[in-house]
């Protein structure tokens, strides 16, 4: 493997105080949403790369690396209150773990342009149908093993290709489903961890992972996460659902500018 290859980052300049803490507090408004709702990491790379001047590839490793702390602390969270059905967590965990690191040795490859549509699509989509008028959002829908082992290797994959965390393509896809609210949200916090320690891997093999960006960041998002998962469980499931989508809505609607702004760039 080249020497450019293995270390993208050779001179970058100290980071300043101002900086670390900005990188904190976006940490820890990311952690927020991921526990709350399990989506926010598709905020991070965005802020990294256009507000942070960082190179694609070394935002995407920090990120993913920052899923670590969140997967950790999002999972013992939601196991203590009991809300995991381990069963589904075990299939889409041997899906995601290997297509996590083929997603991560991807990344300095691949254009993640047709990525980002697809995932803007399935994002706005499933929060427009996510507010729909529901009798009972407590009913469960059975998925079976083998198909939930296909949705964690391409939530695996698409995460470390884009460096958006698990939940954001894990929770769109398991609320078309029709599975309660917050056991979508559960999953995606269970499948955070094992997806990061096998993108981090990838991308330290790729020479992409910068550890105090990716250690700063994970600060934050721990602390947003711990606190967002125990609102999550403190607000009626109807009022979480309405969050959930419109948070849905939003963040798919950010991609789509950001896709079109980068076609007529």
């Amino acid at each position: 493997m080249p020497a450019a290859r293995r270390r993208r980052h050779p001179n970058r300049p100290a980071m300043t105080a101002l900086a670390a803490l900005a990188l904190g507090m976006l940490g820890l408004f990311a952690g927020l949403l991921i526990g709350a709702v399990g989506i926010g990491g598709v905020i991070l790379v965005p802020a990294l790369v256009y507000f942070g001047g960082i190179p694609i590839h070394t935002a995407i490793a920090a990120a993913m690396m920052s899923y670590l702390l969140t997967g950790l602390i999002g999972t013992l969270v939601y196991a203590g209150r009991n809300s995991i059905q381990w069963s589904m967590a075990t299939w889409l965990c041997a899906g995601a773990m290997p297509a996590a690191l083929a997603g991560a040795l991807a990344a300095g490859r691949a254009s993640s342009l047709l990525l980002e549509v697809l995932i803007g699509l399935l994002t706005a989509a499933s929060g427009i149908h996510a507010l729909r008028p529901v009798g009972d959002d407590a009913r469960s829908t059975a998925v079976s093993g083998p198909a939930l082992g296909l949705i964690g290797a391409v939530t695996g994959f698409g995460s470390a290709l884009s460096g958006t965390g698990g939940p954001l393509i894990l929770v769109p896809i398991l609320m078309w489903l029709e599975l309660p609210v917050l056991t979508a949200i559960a999953l995606s916090q269970a499948i955070q961890l094992p997806i990061a320690l096998l993108a981090t891997a990838g991308n330290f093999l790729s020479g992409d992972l910068d550890l105090t960006l990716g250690a700063l960041l994970a600060v934050g998002l721990a602390v947003g996460t711990f606190v967002g998962a125990r609102i999550a469980h403190a607000v009626p499931r109807a009022a979480l659902r309405r969050a959930v989508a419109i948070v849905l809505v939003v963040v798919g609607a950010a991609i789509a500018i950001k896709v079109v702004a980068r076609l007529f760039a």
